[in-house]
């Protein structure tokens, strides 16, 4: 009879172990679960403060960044509302100035080439200003070296570009100070031109009739240009 039982002992003792293997994995893999959800939980959360932070600095950033140019826009502004001298200057009279202090040097390849910076300036603006002081600088270089009359071409060139954009920005003040231009060339076809755009621009206004009057009776009686004739 005790041979018999302990088979059965050892079936059920290995039963048991058995059972109770499978109980403590059972414990282990529900133990591992929510662990496994935490970590992967806490990563995500770390995942999302990292991104909000990174978010949150590029912000704080770019508002910086757009004050400072706020700022630095205002300090200009009224740094020339405070200095009138602090105007931004005209880009083609840098170069003149750089062809008149070649002249005083007596540097004629100098001042060629400034003129030249001058006149591309001009051409880069939509200004009449521009070749109008672009033509009064070809004659001050013709001049200066002695040649006045070989330039002229040039400052008539010039004038004429003046001519055409004063006349379409309908610019009076422009359209009689280029007028003006012509007549100290002596170009008198010009000078008649040049007056009856003006007219044109004038139209009924007392004030621009009458100046526009004093520059032709100027010019009508003067030696530079004579027999100035405007309908």
């Amino acid at each position: 009879m005790r041979q018999s039982q302990a088979p059965t002992e050892t079936v059920e003792s290995g039963t048991s172990s058995a059972r109770e293997r499978n109980a403590m994995d059972a414990d282990v893999r529900q133990n591992r679960a929510p662990t496994a959800m935490v970590d992967r939980g806490t990563f995500s959360r770390l995942e999302r403060s990292a991104v909000e932070a990174d978010l949150l600095r590029r912000i704080v950033l770019y508002l910086l960044l757009a004050v400072a140019a706020v700022l630095a826009a205002l300090e200009m502004t009224l740094a020339r509302v405070g200095d009138p001298s602090a105007k931004e200057e005209a880009p083609w009279i840098s170069p003149l100035r750089d062809m008149d202090d070649a002249l005083a040097h007596g540097d004629f390849s100098t001042a060629t080439t400034a003129r030249h910076k001058a006149d591309l300036a001009a051409l880069a603006s939509p200004s009449w200003e521009g070749f109008l002081a672009v033509g009064d600088g070809a004659l001050r270089l013709g001049e200066a070296r002695g040649a006045r009359s070989g330039i002229e071409h040039e400052a008539r060139r010039a004038y004429l570009s003046a001519m055409v954009r004063a006349r379409n920005a309908r610019s009076l003040e422009g359209t009689l100070r280029v007028t003006d231009a012509f007549a100290r060339l002596g170009d008198r076809d010009m000078v008649e031109q040049g007056a009856r755009f003006a007219r044109e621009l004038a139209g009924r206004d007392d004030k621009a009739i009458d100046r526009v009057d004093e520059f032709v009776q100027r010019w009508a009686g003067g030696e530079r240009s004579s027999n100035v004739r405007v309908q």
